[in-house]
């Protein structure tokens, strides 16, 4: 684990994984749902280290990740948004990273935003 974490990294599998086993995902507990995306975006920086693109899954939480020219102020060069939901789907593999930003369920402005290489996340990795 590189980065600092407010999740333990158990809590935040098990959350995880109690949301990908609930047939409707939209009726998660907030803070299991919360839990699960919070630990996936750590997750995803430590997979992808660096500070040039913005992931933002607002309500609950954003970093920046990927290699590459380093952004300190303002408004990010590049940024990926999207909702828990969709951003969750995307770390367990059951939306691909192409197929939500066809569908208009993550949105991308700017260079390095394509984070199919880091996707879907895996537990241990």
């Amino acid at each position: 684990m590189a980065g600092r974490r407010r999740i333990p990294v158990d809590e935040g599998w098990a959350a995880l994984r109690a949301w990908a086993s609930e047939e409707d995902r939209s009726s998660v507990p907030r803070p299991t749902l919360a839990t699960a995306v919070r630990h996936t975006i750590a997750e995803l920086a430590d997979a992808a280290p660096g500070r040039s693109v913005e992931v933002r899954v607002p309500p609950f939480a954003a970093a920046q990740c990927v290699e590459g020219p380093i952004h300190t102020r303002g408004t990010p060069p590049a940024v990926v948004e999207t909702d828990p939901q969709t951003w969750l789907e995307l770390a367990v593999g059951d939306l691909t990273w192409a197929d939500g930003v066809a569908a208009g369920r993550v949105r991308v402005s700017g260079q390095r935003t394509d984070l199919s290489a880091h996707l879907p996340l895996t537990e241990g990795s």
